[in-house]
């Protein structure tokens, strides 16, 4: 399988789709709102991309909780924000019940929980996705989170390493700069360092790489998140269609590999982006 794993364009495959996956044969697939439709669509359409992909294909959502929710009512119960936890034991029936709701419509991993901090001034882009709370306590919280959606039979994606919470602008629209990123930001991440996933942040660490963003840098890869942090499991770029990047998809894909990720995220779901990011990764 090619560390690859793509958006899709609605709720049903195209004849388009379903011949470059069973061509190019991705690592997976990541659905949004605009696949989804009802649970019984949902998980005819979930089994068909594991029809074509084989049984140890991802097949991944975004679903956290609060705001950041494809699952949604009437289908599906509204799930609190991540700043509503308070106690470890309502972090981990938090986790239970996002886990469940993604394992009944055929998901195997949704990416949550935040381990980036609540930072008052920053960019509300985190905001209420994020445990309130000091360092530790998110780390517990959401290490907690994260056992109650493995207990489920999904795995978790922690997010975004090395921590997202001081930016001052949306990394979906720009690139943010940061000056520190220490031990307060890393501790989490830490914690929950044998967790099996975990999603880079598009940011310009600057004490770090004064150059490149995380996911293209080679030194916040290794030294930061695999040297400091000790994150033992894989490494998952953000979507490479944020404005946070610039440069061709081809180039960022290369780039985010050549830095150390072990699977490239590229979301949209369209055809030519989709051809592109495959065809780069050989």
């Amino acid at each position: 399988m090619k560390p690859v794993i793509l958006g899709l364009s609605g709720p049903y495959l195209t004849p388009g789709e379903r011949a470059l996956l069973a061509q190019h044969q991705p690592l997976g697939v990541i659905l949004f709102a605009r696949n989804i439709e009802t649970p019984a669509q949902l998980r005819a359409l979930n089994a068909e991309i594991k029809a074509i992909l084989g049984p140890g294909a991802v097949l991944m959502v975004d679903q956290e909780g609060g705001r950041v929710a494809r699952l949604k009512p009437p289908h599906w119960p509204a799930l609190p924000p991540a700043a509503c936890l308070k106690t470890k034991e309502a972090a981990y029936a938090h986790g239970r019940a996002l886990g469940a709701m993604v394992k009944a419509e055929g998901f195997t991993m949704t990416a949550a929980p935040v381990l980036d901090l609540n930072i008052d001034g920053a960019d509300p882009v985190i905001g209420d996705r994020a445990i309130i709370g000091p360092p530790a306590l998110v780390a517990e919280l959401g290490g907690a989170m994260a056992q109650g959606i493995l207990d489920e039979g999904i795995d978790p994606v922690i997010k975004h390493i090395p921590g997202h919470g001081r930016a001052l602008c949306d990394s979906h629209l720009a690139l943010p700069r940061v000056a520190v990123n220490d031990e307060a930001d890393h501790l989490p991440f830490r914690a929950n360092r044998h967790l099996p996933w975990a999603m880079t942040a598009h940011i310009l660490y600057e004490q770090w790489d004064s150059e490149r963003p995380a996911t293209l840098s080679p030194v916040v890869i290794g030294e930061v998140i695999r040297g400091r942090i000790g994150f033992e499991g894989k490494i998952m770029s953000d979507d490479l269609a944020m404005k946070a990047l610039s440069g061709t998809l081809a180039d960022l894909a290369r780039g985010c590999l050549a830095a150390g990720c072990d699977v490239v995220l590229y979301c949209p779901g369209d055809m030519a982006g989709n051809r592109e990011v495959l065809e780069a990764v050989g």
